[in-house]
C-alpha cells in the first residue's frame, strides 16, 4: 500500500477507528510497543548505558572467557537508534565508543585482518554520521584520538581511515 492510500484510507475512517487500529498494532507488533514508550518516556541514557555495557561485554566478557569482539552489537544498537529517532549526540557517542573500547581490546592482543577492516568500516561510518549532522565541533578531538591511535599502533587498512577522515577536511 502506498503513503497516498494510506492517507486516503486513513481519512475515510473515522477518529474511534484509527485509535483501535493503533492499539491493536502496539498490543501486537513489539516494535511498534517499543517505539510509543520511547516517544512517550525518552529514556536515552538508560539505553546508552545498556548498549555500551552489551559493547564492553563483547570485547571484555563478564561472564565467559573469550571475548567475541563483534562489530555487529555495536551496529544493531546503531540502527536500533536510528530508527528510534534517539538524539545525533547520543548515537554519535556510541559510535564512538565502540571504536575507542575496540582500540583498548586491540592493544595487546594479536587480531585478525578482519577486526581491522570492520573498524574501519566503524570509523568511517561514525565520521561520515557526526560530520551529516554537524556534530564534528564537539567529536573532532575523540575522532583524531582514535585516528591517532590507530596510526601509532600501526592498524592495518591505515589508509582507509586517513580516507575517512578526510571527510571531515
Amino acid at each position: 500500500m502506498s503513503k497516498r492510500k494510506l492517507k486516503k484510507y486513513l481519512s475515510e475512517i473515522d477518529k474511534d477507528a484509527i485509535e483501535e487500529q493503533l492499539l491493536d498494532l502496539y498490543e501486537r507488533f513489539p516494535q511498534v510497543k517499543e517505539y510509543y514508550n520511547f516517544i512517550f518516556n525518552p529514556k536515552e541514557d538508560k539505553l546508552v548505558q545498556e548498549a555500551k555495557t552489551k559493547i564492553s561485554n563483547e570485547y571484555f566478557p563478564v561472564r565467559r572467557k573469550r571475548p567475541r569482539a563483534r562489530r555487529s552489537v555495536a551496529q544493531k544498537f546503531i540502527k536500533h537508534f536510528i530508527k528510534l529517532g534517539v538524539d545525533p549526540h547520543v548515537i554519535a557517542d556510541v559510535m564512538l565508543y565502540n571504536l575507542e573500547i575496540a582500540q583498548v581490546f586491540e592493544k595487546d592482543r594479536n587480531t585478525p585482518d578482519a577486526f581491522y577492516k570492520s573498524m574501519m568500516n566503524s570509523f568511517t561510518e561514525a565520521v561520515q554520521f557526526i560530520s551529516i549532522n554537524g556534530l564534528l565541533s564537539e567529536y573532532k578531538e575523540r575522532i583524531v584520538k582514535i585516528y591517532t591511535i590507530t596510526q601509532e599502533q600501526n592498524w592495518q587498512f591505515s589508509e582507509g581511515f586517513s580516507r575517512a577522515l578526510d571527510i571531515i577536511d
